[in-house]
């Protein structure tokens, strides 16, 4: 028997691995901040659950899937939140991308309180990743907790990789995001210089293919750019919220990294120009005004 799920943010990833694991056999109660996320949910064929406590409560797994640090907090620790349901054997997952010192504080604050385990799976792929059960995943966790976790991570992740004790894989994924931040940045210079030199622009991956310049965000996020769709399968403002943990986490360390700060800057331009509901790759933007200008 597939396990009972409760499902705290079922947003723009966490919906679709609703979506995914429901016909699977999983019994997911969904909890969210936004009623129509819910009721998408419920029609996905969750249990709409009135608060991240009542999602939580008769649950084997808790799924957290939030945009910020803060709100991971208030699921879990504020007024109705899943520490004040849970018990052991239950354990909580959490998929959401936080501070690394504050998602270890999480998880031995709620093996205080309550005994259950928690462990940091943070997500790398997307939702289209997240609809298909192809996600990367990075995971910080005890031994055994990450053995209880690994049936669901077969049907939600094309890769799970246990990094080490809890907050382990929250330190891969800063590490994700400062490659994919900085990538996001070389991409949009790239078509701008493609464009500008009149070649056709479109064919850059294609043409580039299986060599040294090649991935996921040449033949994914590239395309995008070029066709200026930017509709949101990753939002500016999250990767934005990322890049700053990025450069603070690495503040901390002494370890510097100025490439980050420079897709930071950019980042931060963009949110302030009013664009940070479109898609990540929306950074193009900054580049076609100055090429315009």
């Amino acid at each position: 028997m597939k396990r009972k799920l409760g499902y705290v943010g079922v947003g723009l990833m966490g919906l679709p691995m609703v979506r995914r694991l429901a016909p699977l056999g999983y019994a997911i109660a969904a909890c969210d901040i936004v009623p129509a996320q819910v009721e998408a949910a419920r029609a996905a064929g969750a249990r709409a659950a009135t608060s991240p406590a009542d999602a939580a409560r008769d649950a084997d797994l808790v799924l957290l899937n939030l945009p910020t640090t803060e709100a991971v907090e208030t699921a879990v620790f504020g007024e109705r939140g899943v520490a004040s349901a849970v018990k052991p054997p239950q354990l909580v997952v959490d998929f959401s991308t936080v501070k690394v010192d504050k998602g270890k504080a999480f998880a031995a604050r709620l093996r205080e309180a309550t005994g259950c385990g928690w462990v940091d799976a943070p997500v790398s792929g997307g939702p289209p990743a997240s609809a298909a059960g192809t996600l990367t995943v990075m995971a910080g966790g005890s031994d055994a907790d990450i053995a209880r976790v690994a049936p669901l991570m077969a049907d939600v992740a094309a890769r799970f990789t246990h990094m080490g004790p809890a907050g382990s894989g929250l330190v891969a994924k800063m590490i994700n995001q400062l490659i994919v931040g900085c990538t996001h940045a070389v991409m949009a210079e790239a078509l701008l210089v493609a464009e500008a030199a009149g070649i056709d622009a479109g064919r850059i991956p294609e043409c580039l293919a299986g060599g040294h310049a090649d991935g996921t965000l040449l033949q994914r996020l590239y395309p995008r750019m070029a066709q200026r769709d930017f509709a949101p399968q990753g939002y500016a403002r999250q990767l934005l919220k990322d890049l700053e943990m990025v450069n603070e986490f690495a503040g901390a360390l002494k370890a510097p990294v100025p490439m980050t700060g420079e897709a930071l800057g950019l980042y931060r331009m963009l949110i302030r120009r009013g664009f940070a509901e479109l898609d990540t790759s929306a950074v193009f933007k900054l580049y076609e005004r100055d090429a315009d200008a």
